[in-house]
Order: structure tokens, then sequence, then C-alpha cells
């Protein structure tokens, strides 16, 4: 009876099998994208995880954003890819949504970590100790979902990809093999102060092209100085998981430009022409100079730092506020087909 019922028992299992499949197309032809959290680990913030679903969408709220997703809505199985995102310095892991929503509907499991001590209602650690501290945070999060009985079987941790945004894009800098200093900034800053006040003094002050500017430049330079010191030990954190990464106008300026002669993984790039925070020429566009092996993925002409948080956040008083928001004329329409840019570099470099 065992031996005749063998053949049964087989067919069965591939209906099933098909079955599954045919629920998981469906959901992803629909669109529908599921949202959760979980806990971080050794003291690290809680992970969103977007993953696609066959739930019913509805608005859901985090933060000051909401998003239309299926929250805590039924699992079905994507291309067993997984992208960790890694949100800007102070941000809410929810501005990066919308490249997250498409591309879970691309098939990807999405997982943003919301850096501990960097970010929406913890700035603590902004800055350099952030830096360092974000890498091992990325890999600690792609090691909470392969705990995670829900989303292992989802996803393959050896092929990962990983995405970031200004200092997330410096995250992804580091992890594709670049490795930093805080010498290297110093150096970077005393030479190019005037030009990239912004992003050697934060978003304080800015130079105004007035007599009060040589009276910033002149307090600027000793703060800088106390504040980064003469530490040249390199830092560099790798993960041999992640595959691939993107990195969307990052904060490049105290890299080592000879750890990406060629970077350890495939790196794509995206910079806003428009950028006022962190000066093109000094970050992005030197680091697509320096980097041969590298993919300028998009260069936005009318774009400012700010281009790629979507949804954007409520506006912020000061010049803060001024340097993410969009300038004049900017059309935020041309942010769908570069996700699918980000979203075909991805699958070029992780899927077999």
């Amino acid at each position: 009876m065992a031996i005749a019922s063998l053949p049964f028992t087989r067919r069965l299992r591939e209906w099933a099998v098909a079955l599954l499949g045919c629920i998981a197309a469906i959901g992803l032809a629909q669109g529908r994208v599921g949202l959760t959290e979980i806990p971080g680990t050794g003291g690290d913030g809680p992970i969103q995880v977007f993953y696609p679903s066959g739930s019913e969408m509805a608005g859901v709220r985090r933060g000051p954003f909401t998003v239309q997703v299926a929250e805590n809505g039924s699992i079905v199985q994507g291309n067993r890819r997984l992208i960790v995102i890694s949100h800007g310095s102070g941000a809410h892991p929810m501005v990066q949504a919308d490249i997250a929503l498409h591309l879970v509907r691309a098939g990807f499991l999405v997982a943003i970590p919301e850096h501990a001590g960097d970010n929406w209602h913890d700035r603590s650690k902004v800055g350099t100790k952030s830096w360092e501290l974000r890498p091992p945070e990325v890999s600690r999060a792609i090691d909470a979902l392969a705990r995670d009985t829900r989303f292992a079987p989802l996803f393959d941790a050896q092929r990962v990809g990983m995405f970031g945004m200004s200092a997330g894009g410096h995250t992804a800098l580091t992890l594709a093999g670049g490795r930093w200093s805080r010498a290297r900034l110093l150096a970077h800053c005393e030479q190019h102060l005037a030009a990239d006040f912004v992003a050697c003094t934060g978003a304080a002050i800015e130079l105004k092209g007035d007599g009060w500017d040589n009276i910033k430049l002149a307090i600027a330079r000793p703060l800088i100085r106390w504040s980064l010191g003469s530490d040249a030990t390199w830092h560099r954190h790798t993960d041999v998981r992640i595959r691939a990464a993107v990195a969307a106008v990052p904060l490049a300026a105290d890299f080592d430009w000879d750890s990406f002669a060629p970077p350890a993984i495939p790196l794509g790039i995206v910079q806003a022409e428009q950028d006022r925070w962190l000066v093109p020429r000094f970050h992005s566009t030197a680091l697509a100079s320096h980097c041969a092996a590298c993919e300028m993925l998009a260069s936005l002409p009318g774009a400012s730092h700010g281009a790629l948080l979507a949804p954007l956040p409520p506006p912020e008083p000061g010049l803060a506020g001024r340097l993410i928001a969009d300038p004049p004329g900017f059309d935020r329409s041309v942010l769908p087909a570069l996700y699918q840019q980000i979203d075909t570099f991805f699958r070029k470099h992780l899927l077999p």
C-alpha cells in the first residue's frame, strides 16, 4: 500500500507547491505589501519588515507617516532576496517607505533597522560615532530576520543587498569594502571647509556670502579639530552575506579612495546634482571618479539632498529643512523610474 500510494503523495505535494506558488504570484501581481516590526538585538532599535502579502492593505501609522500596507498580514514567497535599507541621520525609517514598497512589489523582502542613537527620536550618537555603529547594526538586522521563523524561509541569507541614503549611504560604502577615518574627514574639512561647509559642521549654520562668513569659518575650524581630533584609525566592517550595495547621496569624503579600487562588491551610486548638504564634487561625484567599477545608477539634475526621502517628512524649520526641501521645478514623478533602476541593479547582482 505504501508503494502504491507514493505517486499520489508526490502528486499531492506537487499540487500543494503549485498552489502556494499561485498564491504568491497573485499577491505580487496585486502589489500587496505586508508590514510588521521585529525587535533589534544587542541594544539595536526595532526593525521594520516589508514583505509580499496576500492580505488587504490599509493606512497604517508609523510615527508621523501613514503608509498603505497590510499590517501583520499574511506572508507569501517573493524572489528569495533580502534588501536591508539604512536610513539617513536623524531620520525615521519610514522616509524610505516608497522605495521599500517598490522593491517588495518586485519580489524582494525589505528590512529597515532604526539606527540606535541616530534616528527621529534619539540623536545622541549622530555623526562619526553612529558611522561606526551602523554597519554592524545592518549585519545584526540580517541575523534577526534569519532567526525569525516567519521570514527565514523567505530569503537566502547568503545573497543580501543593501541600500543606504546620506549617512545610510556612508553605511553602504563601508559594507562595500570602503575604509574611513576621522583624520581623513578632518583633512577634507581643513582643505574644503568653505566649499563643503554643511557637511563639515552639520546643518546648524550656513555661509551666506556676507561679512559674517569669515567669523563662522574662524569659529568652525577649532571646533572641527576638537571634535575629530587626530584619530587616524581606519574603520571598516564587511559582511560576506551582502553581495551588492547602492549608496544614494552618500557622505564619502572621509573614505580612502583606494579602498574602492575595486569595491569588494558591486556598488551603485545615486547622486543629486543640487545637493547642498553633501556637495557632489566632494562626495558622490568624487567617489564615482575614483571607483571605475562603480555604477552611476542616476544623477538627478534638479534634485537636492532630500530627493530620496519618500514620503517626505514633515517640514523642518531652519537650514536643515531648506536643505532637504525640493528645489523649485524638481518633479518627483522621476522617482519610480529611479526605483526601477535600483531594482534592476539588485536583480542583476543578486539573482542567479
